[in-house]
Formats: C-alpha cells, sequence, structure tokens
C-alpha cells in the first residue's frame, strides 16, 4: 500500500462524515502474553487502513475541513534510550514525511490537545467499546466540555458509530488491496501444496503446521492470518481445533484450515485429504459431495445474487447427497426445510475476507440479505463432520471434511483467488503420489 492509497481512504471517510466533525480511533493495545513479555504486535485493522501506520501508543484523529490539516496523527515520540530496547519510532516528523499526516503530537499531549479538537464539532465519530479504557477518556472529555457550556464552549451532540462507516468501506476491496490479497493467497497455496507433499503416517500434526508457517515465512508473511487448524482424523471434526498435537494415522483424513496474511489483508484456504495419500471409497464418497456443494456455491457467487444464494445452493447439493448415501432419511425439500443436515453440516458456507479473516460488512441491510457486488471478497467452505453417531454406519466415524476458497466477486462473475490449491481427488492423490518417488 501507498501513502496515495491510505489517503484515498481517509477521504472516503471524510466524504461519509460530513461537515462540522470529528473522528477519533485510537490503535489496538499491546498484549501481555506471560509476565514481562508480549505478543508480538499487530494493531488494530481499521487503523492501519487510515494510515499503514503499525506503533503501538498511537491515535488518528481525523477533522475534515480544518485549515491546518484535516489528518492529525498522535504517536510516541522519538526516544533513542527505548529505542535502543525496542526498535525504531517514527516520532512526529517521520509521522508526517512517512505516514503523510497533516500534523503530529506526542501521545502524551493527547488530553492537552484532544479537547479543543472535540470543542465546536456537532458531531464525535468514534466507536464506543472496542478499546474501553479509551472510552473513559472519550466520556471524561465531552462532560468537561458540557461542563464548560456556561463558558460560551460547545459540546457534541452526537456521537456516531465509527466502525459503522469504516466496515462499510473496506468490505469493498481496492485494486491495490486485491493485489495484497492475491499475494497472501498465492503464499498460501503453495503453504498448502507444501503441506500435502509433506504429510505421511506418524508425523505430528504440528510439523505439519510447521511447513505451512515455514512457506508463509519465507515468502514475507510474518503470521498467519488466524492460528493454523491442522487436524487428522476425528480432529477435524472439531470446526476450530488448534491445539495441533496428535499423530497422523493410516486410512485417515487431514484437514488443514491455515492462511497466511500479507501486509495486513488475509488468505483463508482449507483443503482436506488422506494421510496417506490414498482416500478410502466411504472418504472419496463424502469429499466429492463436499466438492461439488462447493462448486455449486461459488456458481452463485455474481454480482446481483444476494448474500445467501451460495449457501442455499450449498446446502441443496449436501441434502441431496445425505439423502442418496442413506446418512439422512426423507424427501429432498422437507430435509431441507426441516434442516437435517445440520446434524453433519453446522456451519455457514463463507464469510467477508479481508484485512480481518472475518472481516467486517453487514450480510443484511434492512432485514434482508446483502447483494453481491464488485469488489466484495468472501469465503466459500461448506463440509461435513461425521463423529460417531451410533445410527451411521462405521465407515462414515470420524470423517470430517471442508473445502474452503477465496472468491472475488468481479463486475460479470467471479475470480477464485485460491484456485491454485488442489482440490480435485485426482489431483491430491497424484501430487501425493509423486512426493513419495
Amino acid at each position: 500500500m501507498t501513502k496515495k492509497e491510505f489517503a484515498k481512504h481517509r477521504q472516503q471517510l471524510m466524504d461519509m462524515m460530513g461537515e462540522n466533525s470529528i473522528a477519533v480511533l485510537p490503535n489496538a493495545l499491546v498484549s501481555t502474553r506471560n509476565r514481562d513479555v508480549d505478543y508480538p504486535y499487530r494493531g488494530d485493522s481499521s487503523f492501519y487502513y487510515l494510515s499503514g501506520f503499525e506503533e503501538p501508543e498511537s491515535v488518528i484523529v481525523i477533522v475534515p475541513g480544518r485549515p491546518q490539516g484535516e489528518y492529525i496523527l498522535f504517536c510516541r515520540e522519538r526516544d533513542l534510550s527505548k529505542e535502543i530496547w525496542d526498535g525504531y519510532r517514527a516520532g512526529q516528523e517521520g509521522a508526517v514525511e512517512l505516514y503523510g499526516a497533516d500534523d503530529s503530537y506526542p501521545i502524551s499531549d493527547l488530553d492537552d490537545i484532544l479537547p479543543g479538537l472535540l470543542e465546536e464539532k456537532d458531531k464525535v465519530y468514534y466507536t464506543m467499546g472496542s478499546v474501553p479504557s479509551f472510552d473513559q477518556r472519550i466520556v471524561g472529555w465531552l462532560n468537561h466540555l458540557r461542563k464548560a457550556s456556561r463558558q460560551g464552549k460547545h459540546s457534541p451532540t452526537e456521537i456516531v458509530e465509527l466502525e459503522h462507516c469504516l466496515n462499510e468501506l473496506r468490505l469493498f476491496k481496492s485494486s491495490a488491496e486485491i493485489k495484497a490479497m492475491r499475494k497472501a493467497a498465492d503464499i498460501s497455496v503453495q503453504a498448502h501444496i507444501r503441506a500435502m507433499q509433506f504429510t505421511k503416517v506418524g508425523q505430528w500434526e504440528y510439523q505439519i503446521e510447521a511447513e505451512i508457517i515455514h512457506e508463509f515465512m519465507k515468502n514475507d508473511c510474518r503470521s498467519p492470518a488466524y492460528p493454523s487448524i491442522v487436524g487428522g482424523g476425528e480432529n477435524g471434526c472439531i470446526l476450530h481445533y488448534v491445539e495441533n498435537n496428535h499423530r497422523l494415522k493410516n486410512n485417515e483424513l487431514l484437514l488443514i484450515d491455515a492462511g497466511a496474511e500479507y501486509k495486513y489483508y488475509a488468505a483463508d484456504i482449507t483443503r482436506t485429504f488422506p494421510i496417506n495419500g490414498k482416500f478410502t471409497p466411504a472418504q472419496k464418497a463424502l469429499y466429492q459431495l463436499v466438492l461439488d456443494a462447493q462448486k455449486a456455491a461459488i456458481a452463485e457467487v455474481k454480482p446481483g445474487n444476494h448474500w445467501n444464494q451460495p449457501h442455499e445452493a450449498a446446502v441443496r447439493v449436501l441434502t441431496a447427497g445425505l439423502l442418496e448415501l442413506g446418512l439422512i432419511k426423507g424427501e429432498l425439500e422437507t430435509a431441507i426445510t426441516d434442516e437435517l443436515y445440520r446434524e453433519f453440516y453446522m456451519h455457514r458456507t463463507g464469510h467477508w475476507l479481508g484485512m480481518d479473516v472475518h472481516d467486517v460488512g453487514d450480510y443484511k441491510i434492512g432485514g434482508e440479505w446483502r447483494i453481491l457486488e464488485p469488489g466484495m471478497v468472501l469465503t466459500v467452505e461448506p463440509g461435513l463432520y461425521i463423529r460417531d453417531p451410533k445410527h451411521i454406519a462405521k465407515k462414515w466415524h470420524f470423517i470430517g471434511i471442508r473445502i474452503e476458497d477465496d472468491v472475488l466477486v468481479t463486475k460479470t462473475g467471479h475470480d477464485v483467488l485460491t484456485k491454485g490449491a488442489p482440490k480435485e481427488v485426482d489431483e491430491i492423490e497424484a501430487l501425493m503420489a509423486a512426493a513419495k518417488h
């Protein structure tokens, strides 16, 4: 991303805010891992979306029409003694020169300067609840202004949810954002291919995870977009399994849900494949059913269709297949209406994707499913998860399958960003067979 791209995001926000308003956005807090060790810092996605700035202890203030500068960045001052220990800081000069701020002040001056910026404004765009400690400061500043009204000071009369405006902007990806997401997708594809090639009976799930992380990091992705799921056998039936600490067994499947984060943009891919490289007949039947459901869902991703149509398509294919295999009983339409599939398919077919793996954006508007438009990116990820119900034949037990791709809505249809990751039965088996020789 360039300074020009971040400036465009800020201008879009200001256009939504209108006159005599102010937006305030604090960055994410540093989180303690244990004792005096912190987790690696990752800033708030919306903060980065507006600024490209990645240091903690920072606050963005946007004031449309302010003569002295509409974009103010509060951040830490340069401090050589602290930079020796914890790394470089941009400081006030860097905030202006490197990150495009019109003006910058030390974060320690926030209490002195921000109340004056709030004064005389009608609306404050701020999201209550995201940083509770900062909420108290906002309330304090506003109360101070209200108490000073007898001295002629004006206090804002309305707090508007900043998150709602930013979520709407972030839902539609620019060409620069799509480029970053393609990069994250390509790197993630290679990681999944590497995992398939590396996997064999007797390895530990975390060894496969290590191969995935290696592929991410060697390609400029310092972090996964979310904790990787590497679940062998019955662990593949746990939707958010992250322990990744079991041995891989013969004649079982391995479900991997893993995606890289590239410059704050996420990929999200799931592939399921046989640990020994060959699907059993039961595994193959269920796998092909999930794959057919995914293809039907992806076909529904196009402008003018609504958000739920891919899910509806997946449910229809899965339900028909479960009836044909004898895993549920009844008539198709009744089985869909009664949601008989939910015993084995209990989640929805996708979510928005972007800077966050479960990205921002409304799924309904005015109570109706949102219409898909170009620039939106979503996942398509149907699955089946059969543990060991007594009314189901044993050959189906402990088969967990999910197939997930990242899909961009285009002007004429869709583009599967992650299509390079093998998912056809013969592709997977051929890739794993070749890796053994």
